[in-house]
């Protein structure tokens, strides 16, 4: 007899528990090892161990959860080993990013709580060291990032490739895209304003799948099936989907750091702006705001004392220019595109359901 749809969606939330629980277990018990033997060199190193182990508990395990389903879709066994440290090696990876793409983006918050750049920063400044407390803290999270870079290596080896060395090769190139992408990122905040604004769209483009879209969805998709032992056209198939829902998310994104809700996103309102972060949405408002208000976009995006009144009147242009609306079209698209991928792909229904489920709520999340 067939799963009805509530049998389905129970198999499935009990699928994602499950795993969620066992990747947490994981990160617990490794972190508890790193932990004994950052004491043993000195016990003034446990914040850098006590930082990831923050920043890792919790979160929406999007990128894990993807990486299991994509094991699942592939014939994975739902309770292997391998899969679970794979999970943790993502989760540990999306933690180093974000430590350092706070300090590259100057953002003192981080799901509602300090970064960990201030939270080192706070540390310097509550123990009345020496020297300069933000410089400390920057470099500290720095240090912190790269510990954290180094672990999500170390956990990867332990996942069982047999010997199938397409898993190692995604992880391998996820690694190296998202750095290229961040450097994209931080050129496009720096050289963008004296590049052509016709050209702006489609360098956001660029930084946005290499920066975001591809480590956030395809690659860990793909990396589960690989580690399954998927065929070629299967992971093919997974990128089809999982590109551009990578895409759309960071679209998402990049309209909630403008529009989003504090409460709800973990970050002051307008974070993006005074950031001066050049994304889809600031392309598409160059291009199709009036002389002034490109002006103004320009003079004022990436001032770090940008006022509330000046903060509401660049989300007005970007409102009243259609830019907002261009890119709630855009993550339309692209989330069309990749459920229309999805239904092609060879897997067994209740794997879809669980893809399906997972995409729609990264693009119409709230935070």
């Amino acid at each position: 007899m067939n799963a009805t749809p509530e049998q389905t969606d129970a198999a499935i939330a009990g699928e994602n528990e499950a795993y969620i629980a066992g990747v947490a277990a994981q990160l617990n018990d490794f972190l508890a090892e790193k932990h004994q033997l950052l004491a043993e060199i000195s016990p003034a190193t446990l914040v850098l161990i006590d930082s990831i182990k923050t920043l890792v508990t919790g979160g929406k395990r999007m990128r894990a959860l993807l990486c299991y389903w994509g094991w699942r879709g592939a014939g994975g066994a739902a309770d292997s080993t391998s899969i679970i440290a794979a999970g943790a090696a993502l989760e540990l990876f999306q933690a180093a990013a974000l430590i350092h793409d706070d300090i590259i983006d100057r953002s003192d918050t981080r799901r509602g709580g300090p970064s960990v750049h201030k939270q080192f920063s706070t540390l310097h400044a509550d123990q009345g060291w020496a020297l300069d407390a933000e410089r400390f803290g920057h470099a500290a999270a720095i240090l912190t990032g790269d510990l954290c870079l180094s672990l999500s290596e170390e956990m990867f080896a332990r996942v069982d490739q047999g010997s199938n060395p397409r898993a190692r090769a995604v992880f391998n190139l996820m690694r190296t895209e998202v750095m290229a992408g961040q450097y994209l990122d931080i050129l496009e905040e720096v050289a963008g304003p004296s590049k052509p604004h016709n050209t702006a769209v489609a360098r956001a483009s660029a930084i946005i799948r290499f920066k975001s879209a591809k480590y956030s969805s395809e690659h860990p998709l793909v990396l589960g099936g690989a580690l399954a032992g998927a065929q070629e056209s299967l992971l093919a198939g997974y990128s089809a989907f999982a590109l551009p829902l990578g895409e759309a998310f960071q679209l998402r994104d990049d309209v909630l750091g403008v529009f989003g809700d504090p409460v709800q996103t973990g970050k002051p309102a307008g974070d993006d702006l005074r950031e001066g972060k050049r994304t889809v949405l600031v392309g598409l408002t160059i291009d199709a705001a009036a002389e002034a208000e490109k002006e103004f976009v320009d003079k004022n995006l990436g001032r770090q004392d940008l006022t509330d009144a000046e903060v509401a009147r660049l989300c007005a242009i970007m409102v009243e220019s259609g830019a907002l609306a261009s890119t709630e079209a855009m993550i339309a698209d692209l989330s069309e595109t990749a459920f229309a991928a999805l239904d092609t792909l060879p897997i067994e229904d209740f794997v879809s359901v669980a893809l399906s489920a997972l995409g729609r709520g990264a693009v119409s999340r709230t935070s």
